[in-house]
């Protein structure tokens, strides 16, 4: 059966790199074509979740159906999805692509292509998306269209002659994006006829109306009541309602070809709706199941506990239920002598990592402590065994590994001039290796391979603190190499703290372990013993600190008399002591856990 193409319909997503103005975009565009009433309109619609007014970044791909009418008369009917900027949801990013035609790619007139700006732009060119350049911010002093224009086509190789100028903040040539759209962009293709083949694009967990599902329908028609497979999950369900959100929802009867909706019909099992799967009608099902997405692979591990024991249950459903709307988290049980049942998570990265975190606490009311961030490491045993280590407490003994390899990255770092050489700096530092260095504008573009383990603590901050804020960064793992890496032990009174424990590069263990110790020595109460905090590589010990004991004086009420009787009792004192610190069980506060964590570079 031929595919046709649907003449009114454009299906496309905004990319581009953080604060560039994609959402402010989206406002507007809602705003022209009459999605919301002035009194309705909120700044940062698409941003629904308080933490992302609050941090003013997008986190979820939030998708609106706009109605438009064209300089020609011809209604169309725009699918818009908003994307995130930062490089920890690039997934978001590649779902949303995959269900559009086309992108708009914002770029800031005054600052011009960003290394996320690149990253995004590869991808849509991946997914083969016709693109549109706009320049945004062009009210300001600062701008600079025809540099910007010229660099759009030195860095990324589009023709930017007829890039669409704006501001989004003052709604300036809005008209222009929306034409730039319907005259530009293709339109999608599908055959109504053929049987009913959508991708799930998206998927959440709405309390009044159970699972609620993004689709984007390839071919044939979703009414409601249809009985629907997941060919992925092998799921069926009859649908109960389907609709559209522009951007509040609203209930149609019928989807069809190159459109976007949503779904509901009673889903319970949260596992039934994985992003990317295919969905066809029970009684007549397609023939292939759509490419879908790749699997997400976390990058960085962290256990979450719960600081009371008794919510062990309420996390669990609490991740259940974030897992739903957030494909890119992962999770399973473990349990630590230290901090008793929790999870082993996997995220893309630590801003990922932090929001996941944020998410737990603020919308389920939970106490969490995390531990130290670990990425996974191959161990390759001396029985030719491969193995994958995702936390360093469980690894097996030394003597029968006999390699351990970690993920490298390869990092784009584009940062002024004047910043360049304490970029360079950090990156040294951080064992990086020096690929390419050049110039993009007036701006230098360095690539370097960083091993990841050095990149998840605290690179990311410490780049924007030596550039002012100023330098962008983007990476990608690319391979496993061997490292001379070793477990390096924090003991406390002679007692391993599980939590604490981490895998290091051998050079940088020594003032890693004592920069640990400084700092468990001033967060550690005082006990009425002596307490020795110390870091160790298997039996040797690298660093050490001791926590002074508490003393009563006992010889306060010998007034007078032989000096033998206080001797005496000071030597009782010492025995009681030596036997304290023997049997003496250290509780360390759950806050040390978090602030020995927080390494300062």
């Amino acid at each position: 059966m031929a595919q046709e193409t649907i003449p009114n319909i454009r299906n496309f997503s905004i990319v581009a790199h953080i604060d560039h103005g994609k959402s402010t975009l989206a406002d507007r565009l809602i705003q022209i074509t009459g999605g919301l009433s002035a009194r309705e309109m909120t700044e940062q619609v698409l941003d629904s979740m308080d933490i992302e007014k609050e941090r003013g970044i997008t986190i979820k791909a939030q998708t609106v159906r706009l109605d438009y009418t064209a300089s020609d008369g011809k209604p169309y009917i725009l699918n818009l999805m908003d994307t995130p900027g930062h490089v920890d949801f690039a997934y978001e990013v590649s779902r949303s692509l995959a269900a559009c035609e086309g992108s708009l790619l914002v770029v800031d007139a005054s600052q011009g292509v960003e290394a996320q700006t690149l990253a995004n732009v590869y991808q849509a060119l991946d997914a083969n998306h016709e693109i549109v350049p706009v320049l945004n911010k062009v009210d300001l002093p600062a701008a600079e269209p025809e540099r910007i224009k010229a660099q759009i086509e030195e860095v990324i190789g589009l023709d930017a002659s007829d890039a669409v100028a704006i501001s989004a903040k003052t709604g300036l040539n809005i008209e222009a994006v929306l034409e730039a759209i319907v005259t530009r962009l293709p339109a999608p293709k599908g055959d109504r006829k053929a049987p009913l083949k959508a991708l799930l694009v998206d998927s959440w967990y709405d309390a009044y109306l159970g699972v609620v599902v993004l689709v984007r329908i390839v071919d044939g028609e979703l009414k409601k009541g249809t009985t629907i497979h997941m060919m992925g999950a092998g799921a069926t369900y009859s649908v109960e309602r389907i609709g559209v959100f522009k951007p509040k929802m609203t209930n149609v009867d019928v989807l069809g070809p190159g459109e976007v909706g949503f779904i509901t019909a009673s889903i319970k099992e949260v596992a039934d709706t994985a992003v990317g799967d295919t969905i066809t009608e029970d009684r007549r099902r397609c023939d292939a199941a759509l490419p879908g997405f790749k699997p997400v692979q976390p990058v960085v591990f962290c256990g979450l506990f719960p600081v009371d024991a008794a919510d062990f249950e309420d996390l669990r459903a609490a991740m259940g239920k974030l897992r739903l709307n957030d494909a890119s988290f992962s999770f399973e049980m473990e349990s630590s002598a230290a901090l008793g049942f929790g999870f082993r998570c996997g995220f893309l990265g630590l801003l990922h990592l932090e929001i996941i975190q944020e998410r737990l606490e603020r919308e389920f009311n939970l106490n969490l402590i995390s531990t130290a961030p670990s990425v996974v490491y191959r161990l390759l045993m001396r029985d030719g065994e491969v193995r994958e280590l995702h936390n360093p407490a469980d690894m097996p003994d030394v003597m029968k590994i006999d390699t351990i390899e970690e993920p490298w990255i390869r990092a784009t770092i584009l940062t002024p001039d004047e910043y360049l050489g304490a970029v360079l700096k950090l990156c040294q530092d951080r064992r990086g290796m020096q690929i390419d260095l050049g110039y993009v504008g007036s701006r230098a573009k360095v690539v370097y391979d960083l091993p990841l383990n050095e990149v998840v603590f605290d690179f990311y901050d410490r780049l924007k603190s030596v550039s002012k804020g100023y330098a962008s960064f983007d990476y990608a793992i690319t391979d496993y190499r061997e490292g001379d890496l070793v477990k390096m032990s924090i003991l406390v009174n002679a007692e391993p703290v599980d939590a604490l424990s981490m895998l290091v590069h051998r050079t940088r263990a020594e003032a890693r372990g004592r920069a640990m110790c400084e700092k468990l020595k001033d967060l550690i109460p005082q006990h009425l013993f002596v307490i020795p905090i110390q870091a160790a590589i298997g039996g040797k010990i690298i660093a050490r600190e001791t926590v002074r004991a508490l003393r009563k004086d006992v010889t306060a009420k010998c007034y007078g008399g032989d000096v033998t009787r206080k001797r005496k009792l000071l030597e009782k004192q010492k025995e009681g002591k030596k036997k304290m610190r023997q049997f003496g069980k250290v509780e360390i506060p759950q806050e040390a856990f978090i602030a020995a964590l927080k390494m300062d570079g």
